[in-house]
């Protein structure tokens, strides 16, 4: 009987999107082009909203690298498909970690530049929904290192290697449960500064996409608190 009123909900959450847009195509603001286009939107956000997200949560599940309990955070702000991205992960990020381990808390966070980028919210919903299984950093890490490679459907794909409950990744995608959390990542960034990818903060500055600067920074914070015990 739960199982019955769980899906009953669903579709009524998706007849509403779908009616909210219907009622915009009856303003006569609403540019013609737009319209040929809202019942496409609508349709697909009614398909998504019909889609069993029991046991799927909104919000990001995914966990910081090296030591969350450090006084230093390195939060990168990067899009999956942005090349400057993948090869700062292969010649700054990597580097990075291996350098300082437990020594420092290292962050993601989505800035999807979706006006250039086809694939990137796809990447970044993939990820997030791989982070729900544990296998977030692993997800990016094959992103990155398989970026060439990108095309229609890799988004999942790579995920599906990765986790181990392949329904669950998969309703978790089709649901787009995750993109509010994604998009406000997004707004964070730009709140914070962030113009572009990639982009890293040591704390709460802003540091050049080096190592070397990261490295600075990071040593001049780390020197600090010692001196502070």
């Amino acid at each position: 009987m739960q199982n019955d009123t769980h899906h009953q909900n669903i579709t009524m959450r998706g007849f509403l999107k779908f009616s909210e847009l219907l009622l915009l195509l009856q303003r006569p603001t609403i540019p013609p082009s737009m319209k040929r286009a809202l019942p496409l939107v609508g349709l697909a956000l009614f398909l998504a909203s019909c889609v069993d997200t029991a046991g799927i949560l909104p919000m990001s599940s995914k966990t910081p690298r090296g030591n969350p309990q450090s006084v230093v955070t390195v939060t990168e702000y990067a899009d999956f498909e942005c090349p400057a991205c993948g090869a700062a992960h292969a010649t700054i990020v990597k580097p990075l970690l291996e350098k300082y381990g437990s020594q420092v808390r290292f962050d993601f966070r989505h800035f999807p530049l979706r006006s250039i980028h086809r694939y990137t919210m796809d990447l970044a919903e993939a990820a997030e929904c791989a982070a729900d299984q544990g296998k977030f950093w692993e997800y990016v890490d094959a992103a990155f290192e398989k970026q060439q490679d990108l095309k229609k459907g890799s988004a999942q794909l790579w995920g599906e290697e990765l986790v181990s409950d392949k329904d669950m990744f998969s309703r978790c995608i089709r649901s787009h449960i995750k993109q509010d959390a994604i998009i406000a990542e997004y707004d964070a960034g730009v709140a914070a500064g962030v113009q572009g990818t990639p982009t890293f903060m040591v704390n709460d500055g802003q540091v050049a996409a080096s190592a070397e600067d990261i490295s600075a920074a990071i040593d001049a914070l780390l020197k600090g608190a010692t001196q502070r015990l």
